[in-house]
Order: structure tokens, then sequence, then C-alpha cells
């Protein structure tokens, strides 16, 4: 394992039709997680997230088959977005930190459908139905015990990244006919609510 994050000497988001995405990747042991090595990934893939920019980044995505992921949504990421797409989306602000060998649960049966993109999908989106809430049991970046339980984007964050680690992307969940370019997506689609979208696209 240490080879494998040593010997890498740039850390490069890889896209759609690299296997790596389309592995289970590995879990990492408690001992492997205080590593320098993994640390000093994690601090790594922060910088990539942050660069691209991103709200998620998982370790396939950076060609490791490794189960990790790091998230932030940045409160500068909001000032774009209104207010009234952000209460839609139920969007606030997260807290960086990393979820390793992350295990996935949904509270309650409600579900909500919104235009996701991908850093390993780069210039597209699609509709992609997820539940509301869930519940992720998980380590943190310190090798740590963690309950996490999410409503809204982050939920949805959490599953779109969690999907990276079973070697799943977006477009296997998203309503086929919504798929877009980034561009088209600004300009005929933005600001429009989901149902509107959905009837237009029938």
């Amino acid at each position: 394992m240490r080879a494998e994050i040593v010997n890498l000497v740039k850390l490069e988001i890889v896209q759609a039709g690299h296997p790596v995405l389309r592995q289970h990747a590995r879990p990492l042991s408690v001992a492997e997680i205080r590593t320098r090595e993994i640390q000093k990934l994690i601090e790594s893939m922060r910088a990539v997230m942050h660069e691209a920019p991103g709200v998620g980044l998982a370790a396939p995505q950076l060609g490791l088959p490794l189960r990790l992921a790091v998230i932030e949504d940045r409160e500068e990421y909001h000032k774009d977005v209104s207010e009234a797409l952000l209460k839609e989306r139920e969007r606030s602000p997260v807290p960086f930190h990393a979820i390793v060998n992350p295990t996935l649960e949904t509270i309650g049966e409600e579900s909500a459908e919104f235009f996701e993109g991908c850093l390993s999908v780069s210039g597209f989106s699609a509709l992609v139905l997820r539940a509301r809430a869930v519940r992720v049991t998980c380590l943190d970046e310190h090798g740590e015990s963690k309950v996490i339980e999410a409503s809204g984007w982050y939920a949805r964050i959490l599953q779109h990244e969690i999907d990276h680690l079973n070697g799943m992307l977006y477009i296997d969940r998203m309503a086929s006919r919504s798929f877009t370019t980034m561009v088209n997506l600004a300009e005929f689609w933005k600001g429009k609510p989901v149902n509107e979208i959905k009837a237009e696209l029938e």
C-alpha cells in the first residue's frame, strides 16, 4: 500500500472510462490511516478538491482504490446560488472532513432529485434521485469512529462519494434524458424547478 502512495508523483483526477472508477475500493486499517503517507494523501486530496473546485473527492478519482473520501462545502461556493435554491436543496456550509471505510443507510423514505456533476465526468450534469437523509458510519481522518447523520445537500454529497468507493458514478443513477453539458445546464435549465424541467424533457 505504501508504495502505491509514495510512488504517486502527481495526483490527477481520472475521468470516466478509467478502470479504477469501476472497482470496489479496499478498506484502510486504523494503523494505515495514521501513517504519514495517508495523512499526506488526505491533505493532497483536500488541495486537489479545492483547486477543481468541488465539494467532495474520493480516492478512486485519483487512481487509488482506497475507501477514503474528503468532503467540504465551503461558504464561498454558495455566493452565486440564490437563497431560494439553497433552501430548496437544503444546502449549507460543511466543514472539511474525511470519511474512511464508510457504510451508508438511509433515514426515512423521503427522496430528492437535483442536478449533479462529477469531477470524473467533467463538463456534464444530470438529474439524480437520492435519499433525502442518511446515516454514515465511518472512521475519520484520525482513525476514530464516527457516525454522521445528514440531510439535504450534505446527504447527497455523502451518497455521491460513497458511490465512488463502490465503483459507481452518478450516470448509473441519473435520469438519462436530463443528461446535459454544464454550458447547456446554465443556458436552459438554471433556476427552473425540477418538476418543470422533467415535464419539458418528457
